[in-house]
């Protein structure tokens, strides 16, 4: 773990923006989901509830 010590906001979310900027796509969606059940976790709501299915079709054009 790293602590850093910043002189203002701008400056910290700029590092901030640069450090999830450099990460991998795989570890960008992990950070969203367990963000994501943390949320649900805090609110007290089941995981299991039913949502709407989002379906990607990929069409091949003339």
């Amino acid at each position: 773990m790293t602590v850093r010590q910043y002189d203002s906001f701008e400056e910290m979310k700029a590092d901030e923006y640069r450090y999830w900027q450099s990460r991998p796509v795989h570890e960008l969606i992990s950070a969203v989901s367990e963000i994501t059940l943390a949320a649900y976790a805090m609110k007290g709501q089941a995981l299991d509830v039913p949502r709407f299915e989002r379906v990607v079709v990929c069409l091949q054009r003339p």
